[in-house]
């Protein structure tokens, strides 16, 4: 990414002392950098989603238990797998077709992860195991869409290197 800014200084050599010369400098992003940032704010954007999601949720099916989905685990665990996530994005980046790889097995895995998500006997009340079946597949949707759209998009998108990073 290239930030640029100016630097503002009086003018030694000028005879006015009210004259100014403007420097222009270009801070380069590096790419780890970049893909770090990048998936942070999808990380971000994927966080808000899904407290969203979960608040929506919760008051339409009147869905109480909240010992494993909660705002705490979405907002750190959420984070952390993108940082995660991030870090492997940066690897697949240096392997030619890297992006399209890393495309594939994020939708692989996010579709391996829905699959067992299917499978999870929580409680013993089907009612609420139902309910928080679909609680955690929401979220496991949001994520996997996430890792699969926007890490890829931000990490190349010419308006957010310039305006976010």
């Amino acid at each position: 990414m290239r930030t640029k800014f100016f630097v503002c200084t009086l003018d030694a050599n000028s005879h006015n002392p009210k004259t100014l010369t403007m420097d222009y400098y270009e801070h380069i992003q590096p790419p780890f950098a970049k893909a770090l940032l990048s998936g942070l704010f999808a990380g971000l954007i994927a966080t808000v989603v899904s407290l969203l999601y979960n608040v929506i949720f919760r008051t339409t099916a009147d869905y109480l238990p909240a010992d494993i989905i909660n705002v705490s685990t979405l907002i750190f665990v959420m984070n952390l797998v993108f940082l995660i996530l991030v870090a492997i994005y940066f690897i697949f980046l240096k392997v030619n077709g890297g992006q399209m790889i890393f495309r594939i097995v994020f939708l692989l895995l996010t579709i391996f992860a829905i699959w067992k998500t299917e499978a999870v006997q929580r409680f013993a009340n089907h009612h609420l195991n139902i309910e928080f079946k679909t609680l955690m597949l929401g979220i496991v949707i949001i994520s996997g869409l996430s890792a699969f759209l926007l890490v890829p998009y931000l990490y190349h998108s010419k308006k957010f290197e310039e305006h976010v990073l």
